[in-house]
């Protein structure tokens, strides 16, 4: 009885971290296929090749950028992104959306750097990304601090803070590996 409750284990540990990804990259697949594909469903009807929709917006989204390099286009584009960032209501939506896009993808990208930040009073320490260097155009009080994003364990969630750059030592540690190990909680600690 004791070595079927191993194998049964021994099969969960197994089968399911695969059915689970396999699920996941299904379900991101058919999201961003529907994005386009929807549309053009009715009008290839049983000709549609499922991934045509992933790569029309791939397409167009290669497109934009190219016509955002361009003289007449770019201009247009940067008149377009200035009454977004004019607009009441729209710009705060609209500005969190272009500066995450911007940390990840960009020039300056955040959460390349991981942080150790100790918490006062406690011998404890958490490890976190620097998402900014430079925040005293934020508040004038904070020109020596740092923003340092702390993600929770096990969830999409977490806190930002300001801390005194004195107070961070930034680890040589890959931000993949930091960022797995914090999300699984600590349990996954060794870098492939």
């Amino acid at each position: 009885m004791k070595r079927l409750l191993k194998d049964f284990v021994n099969g969960l540990l197994t089968i399911v971290p695969i059915i689970l990804v396999i699920y996941v990259v299904f379900k991101l697949f058919t999201f961003l296929d529907s994005i386009l594909g929807n549309i053009l469903r009715p009008y290839m009807k049983e000709d549609y090749i499922p991934g045509i929709g992933i790569l029309l917006t791939v397409a167009i989204i290669t497109f934009f950028g190219w016509l955002s390099t361009q003289y007449l286009s770019g201009k247009i584009i940067k008149l377009i992104d200035v009454l977004l960032e004019r607009t009441p209501l729209v710009k705060t939506l609209y500005s969190v959306i272009k500066d995450t896009f911007n940390s990840l993808l960009g020039e300056k990208k955040s959460f390349s750097k991981v942080a150790l930040v100790e918490i006062p009073n406690t011998g404890m320490k958490s490890i976190g990304f620097v998402t900014s260097e430079e925040i005293e155009h934020f508040a004038d009080p904070l020109k020596d601090h740092i923003a340092v994003y702390v993600p929770q364990s096990f969830q999409v969630a977490g806190f930002t803070f300001l801390i005194p750059k004195d107070q961070v030592t930034i680890l040589d540690v890959k931000p993949e590996d930091a960022m797995k190990f914090v999300l699984s909680g600590g349990i996954t600690s060794k870098s492939n």
